[in-house]
């Protein structure tokens, strides 16, 4: 009996573990937020304002299941459930709506998505500094030009009273294409002024992915006997290839995504067949007729739809070995 309890006044206490374990992370935390200070002090005004224009506004969706009355105001309306969605996805406009969106949405992403990377790999290619820099200047001034700017650009070109490409065929002995009108022509104009405007700003991405590629790669393969050609297809492409995929899952989430100002000012009554999106429909239902709950219904479709897609894109790529975007 005494050998036991000299064994057990023996044996080693496990020490308790107070309020200064559970602190040690939050003392941790403190000081790594000390630390980067100035890189969170930069980040507070993205926070702030994606915080006040992205998420505050995401408390306005009840509207989308009540029946919206402005002067009764979002605690005083009645609600109606799912009525609005019922009434859109049995309509026949929905089909139209879905036709349009996603016919342009993949003109898009096979047409506009690869061109940056087409102009980044080119770039990247050109070894005079001077002349590198004059064409980024060049193709990055689109980009600050608003949908407005553009959309006058091209009216003035394509016009068929007195456009400057319309002259020229009927110079050449042709006859007016009504570019602006036709139906048949306003996907192309579409797509060919997304590439214009955006393709030399969307460089800057794959330019920067590229800066990080290791060039005693470039030099191991020119000896063995790689051309440029090669080099770009076995070093470059591979090397920025996350990057592609990031880019490509954030495009995928605004596949109905496709902007209410851009089509707005290439639509008009004759190409409307093939030119109404969501983002008009909402606009036609919302503003115009003041049907707000209904159209923050379409609304809350078309982000709900673009969140799926981001998921499922992002477990593709993960499935296929890539990061993604989470």
């Amino acid at each position: 009996m005494s050998a036991v309890t000299a064994a057990e006044t023996a044996a080693p206490t496990t020490p308790t573990t107070g309020s200064a374990t559970p602190s040690r992370p939050r003392r941790k935390r403190a000081s790594a937020l000390w630390k980067h200070k100035a890189l969170y002090l930069m980040a507070v005004p993205g926070i702030l304002y994606f915080l006040a224009f992205k998420y505050a506004p995401m408390g306005g969706l009840v509207i989308a299941f009540q029946d919206y009355m402005p002067f009764l105001g979002i605690g005083g309306s009645p609600w109606v459930g799912f009525d609005h969605f019922v009434r859109f996805f049995t309509e026949d406009t929905f089909l139209v709506l879905l036709r349009n969106t996603v016919v342009i949405s993949l003109l898009l992403l096979v047409f506009a998505f690869p061109v940056p990377i087409i102009l980044a790999l080119l770039l990247n290619e050109v070894r005079t500094k001077v002349f590198q820099r004059s064409v980024q200047t060049v193709i990055y001034l689109p980009h600050f030009m608003s949908w407005v700017i553009v959309a006058s650009i091209f009216y003035v070109l394509l016009s068929t009273d007195g456009g400057a490409v319309n002259n020229l065929i009927v110079e050449w002995g042709g006859q007016p294409i009504p570019f602006l009108t036709d139906p048949d022509w306003l996907r192309p104009l579409y797509v060919g002024q997304e590439i214009w405007k955006g393709a030399g700003w969307g460089t800057i991405v794959y330019l920067a992915a590229m800066t990080a590629v290791d060039t005693q790669l470039y030099e191991a393969a020119e000896l063995d006997g790689a051309g440029r050609m090669r080099q770009t297809w076995h070093i470059t492409l591979p090397a920025i290839r996350p990057t592609i995929i990031v880019m490509f899952i954030l495009a995928i989430g605004d596949f109905l995504e496709l902007g209410f100002e851009h089509m707005f000012l290439v639509m008009n009554s004759l190409n409307r067949s093939v030119g109404d999106i969501f983002d008009t429909y909402v606009y036609t239902t919302g503003i115009e007729n003041g049907q707000l709950s209904y159209a923050a219904a379409v609304g809350l479709f078309k982000g709900l739809v673009g969140l799926v897609l981001v998921i499922m894109a992002n477990r593709l790529a993960k499935r296929f070995g890539e990061e993604g975007v989470y």
